[in-house]
C-alpha cells in the first residue's frame, strides 16, 4: 500500500501532484520558491516564524538536477529511494524496480532490476559502508537484498523473504540502518509496524513496537538513522514525528519525540525520510508539505526550503534524501520524476 492510500484513510490531507512535467538542467541553478503558508523560502533563510536568535544555515542552492520522466537510462518513473556510496556514487530506485547508478556529476553509469516486482516495488535503499554493499529494501517481498557496488546480487546475504510474525519473518519492510558497533536495525509497516534488532552478521536479536501513536509505537516507520552515541532515530511517518530511541541495552527506551502534525515550520506532514548531518543537525523531507527542514537535534528549526511545484528548488512529494561526502543534499523529488541536489 502506498502512502496516499494508507494515510488518507486517516483523513490526513495530502497536496495533489501539480504536474508530471519536469525540468532537467545541470550546472548552477538558483530559484526563489514561493512559500507554503507564506513561511518558506528556497535556501537557508530563516522564516519569520523562527526564533530571531536562530543562526541561519548558509544559502542553499540547487546545483544539479538528474532525470526526468521516462524509461530510458537516466530517467525515472516515480523514484522512491536513493543511497550514496563512500566514493559518492548515487544509486536510485523507482517504481519500475530499476536501480540506476550515477556518478557525482549525474552521469548514468549502470542499472539493473530487482529479481521480482509483480507484487510491488522497493521503497528503501541504503549503502552499507561496513560491508561495501548496496542494500535494497524489497518492501513487498518482505526482504533486504544485498548487491555489490557494480550491481551483482549477493543472494546468500538476503535477510528475510517470508511474510509473518516469527523471528526472521517480516511485514512490508522500509529501511536498513547499521550502528557503528555493527548492530543492524530493520523496520517494517502494515499490519505490524515494528523495528527489529539484528547482530552485525545478520542474526535476529529482538524486536519492538506495534501499530499506534504512543511512545515506542509506530505508524509506518519509513526511515531510520543511528547517531554517534548509538541512539536510533526513526521517522514515524504517519504519526508525523521523529522518535529518538536508546536501544543499546536489552530494553528500548524513548529519549525524545520531535515534531507534530501541521504545515508550519517545526511541524511535520508525513516525514518520509531523514538523515543526520554533522554539527548537530537533522534533515527531514516531508512528503505532505513538499519541503525539507533542517533542525538541530533537539528539534529546533534552523532552516527550511522547497514548496509545491516543478521549478528548480520546488518539490513534489519528496520521498527520500541523502548526503554525500561534501555534505551536498540529494532529494528524491518523486512527483517530478527527478533528483535535485542542494548545496549548503
Amino acid at each position: 500500500m502506498d502512502l496516499r492510500m494508507e494515510c488518507m484513510q486517516r483523513n490526513d490531507p495530502l497536496l495533489l501532484n501539480p504536474s508530471d512535467r519536469t525540468v532537467c538542467r545541470r550546472g548552477f541553478l538558483q530559484s526563489a520558491a514561493a512559500g507554503l503558508a507564506g513561511s518558506l523560502c528556497l535556501g537557508g533563510c530563516v522564516p519569520t516564524t523562527l526564533d530571531s536568535n536562530t543562526s541561519p544555515l548558509p544559502s542553499s542552492r540547487v546545483d544539479l538536477i538528474i532525470g526526468q520522466r521516462g524509461l530510458a537510462d537516466g530517467r525515472f518513473q516515480k523514484p522512491r529511494a536513493l543511497a550514496i556510496s563512500p566514493n559518492d556514487e548515487l544509486y536510485v530506485i523507482d517504481k519500475t524496480a530499476r536501480v540506476q547508478a550515477f556518478d557525482s556529476n549525474g552521469k548514468f553509469l549502470r542499472g539493473w532490476k530487482t529479481p521480482q516486482w509483480a507484487n510491488g516495488k522497493p521503497t528503501g535503499m541504503t549503502f552499507d559502508a561496513k560491508t561495501n554493499a548496496l542494500v535494497v529494501v524489497d518492501t513487498h517481498y518482505f526482504q533486504f537484498l544485498f548487491y555489490t557496488p557494480d550491481g551483482q546480487f549477493v543472494e546468500s546475504r538476503t535477510i528475510g523473504g517470508v511474510n509473518g510474525t516469527e523471528p526472521g519473518q517480516f511485514g512490508w519492510v522500509t529501511d536498513f540502518a547499521r550502528a557503528a558497533d555493527g548492530t543492524i536495525y530493520l523496520s517494517e509497516y502494515g499490519e505490524y509496524d515494528r523495528i527489529y534488532k539484528y547482530s552485525a552478521d545478520g542474526q535476529f536479536i529482538d524486536r519492538m513496537g506495534q501499530h499506534g501513536d504512543a511512545p515506542l509505537e509506530f505508524s509506518r516507520p519509513q526511515s531510520m538513522a543511528v547517531d554517534e552515541q548509538g541512539l536510533l532515530w526513526v521517522a514515524d511517518s504517519c504519526n508525523h514525528r521523529i522518535q529518538v530511541i536508546d536501544w543499546r541495552e536489552s530494553k528500548p527506551k524513548i529519549v525524545s519525540i520531535l515534531g507534530q502534525q501541521g504545515p508550519q515550520v517545526g511541524q511535520l506532514q508525513f516525514p518520509y525520510a531523514m538523515t543526520l548531518v554533522s554539527k548537530d543537525r537533522l534533515l527531514v523531507s516531508e512528503y505532505g508539505n513538499h519541503r525539507v527542514q533542517c533542525w538541530d537535534r533537539q528539534g529546533k528549526p534552523l532552516s527550511v526550503w522547497g514548496a509545491p511545484g516543478k521549478e528548480p528548488g520546488q518539490l513534489n512529494q519528496p520521498w527520500a534524501l541523502a548526503i554525500d561526502s561534501l555534505e551536498r543534499i540529494y532529494v528524491v523529488d518523486s512527483g517530478n520524476n527527478r533528483i535535485q541536489r542542494f548545496t549548503l
